[in-house]
């Protein structure tokens, strides 16, 4: 009994944490969403599912799946970069600068990033500069305003939440397998995809997660970089709150966001547990 007293106590102040700044806010916007919409904004206390017909328009299902698209697309594009790099800092001997490297971006502000990227691709930017001073190009190049910017910097914003869980997961990789692997005869690919790869699937899977979630919400990036083509969900929200004031509708999305997250993140719970069990 005292020790699971002790255990209550001990845990005591990250459930309050988890209570008050997470299961409260999210019980608001799930209530938020079966609400009306007030006259001047903000809800009336009246029972209403008005907002769920949003999920019969056409449209608004095609943001859905665009969302989801460009979330696979820069989660692939991220793991593809990071995998490797990864890799490549548990590898070096100066490990410790380049983690360095990897944890100053967090120190300089997201939207200051953003604009330094918009200086860098802009149409009077410094590649577009550059080109034009060469003479490989005699107009600027519209590298801003279109979907691969918003995946160029999606992907740059996201390495370091994918590299850092990757690097601890390698860390603990014994490579003596892959070494005892080609001297079995396997290939370099071999050895990489049936041996290293599979070994730190759950790393994989954590920087995956990483990555995408945040992407199903992305709301800066794609209003800044991407265009009038590039709206998703997070932008639709942001309209809902912002401009049309109607909180039950911007409340109703969060909600399938809530949920979407909420089942990814248990579909990995119980994967990583069926793989620690299959160990």
């Amino acid at each position: 009994m005292k020790k699971n007293r002790k255990g209550v106590y001990y845990t005591l102040p990250i459930t309050i944490w988890l209570t008050a700044f997470f299961l409260i806010p999210m019980g608001i916007v799930l209530v938020y969403s079966f609400l009306k919409k007030g006259i001047y904004g903000g809800v009336e206390l009246a029972f209403s599912l008005e907002t769920f017909k949003i999920f019969a328009n056409p449209m608004f299902l095609k943001i859905v799946y665009k969302t989801l698209i460009m979330g696979i697309v820069v989660t692939l594009f991220t793991l593809i970069i990071a995998v490797p790099t990864a890799y490549f800092i548990v590898r070096s001997k100066h490990r410790e600068k380049y983690i360095y490297l990897i944890i100053i971006p967090f120190w300089t502000n997201f939207l200051i990033r953003i604009y330094a990227w918009m200086a860098i691709l802009g149409n009077n930017g410094f590649i577009n500069n550059l080109l034009l001073k060469i003479g490989i190009i005699n107009e600027p190049i519209q590298f801003l305003y279109n979907s691969g910017a918003v995946i160029l910097i999606s992907v740059y914003t996201s390495l370091p939440f994918a590299i850092l869980p990757l690097y601890s997961t390698i860390e603990k990789f014994d490579f003596s397998l892959i070494e005892a692997a080609r001297d079995l005869g396997a290939t370099n690919r071999q050895a990489f995809f049936k041996i290293f790869i599979p070994n730190i699937k759950n790393g994989i899977m954590t920087a995956g997660i990483f990555t995408f979630i945040p992407m199903l919400g992305s709301y800066v990036v794609p209003k800044l970089v991407g265009g009038a083509n590039s709206i998703f969900l997070g932008n639709v929200i942001a309209r809902h709150l912002t401009e049309t004031r109607n909180w039950p509708m911007a409340s109703t999305i969060s909600s399938v966001l809530i949920i979407i997250t909420s089942v990814i993140l248990f579909g990995f719970m119980i994967s990583k547990k069926r793989g620690g069990s299959n160990e």
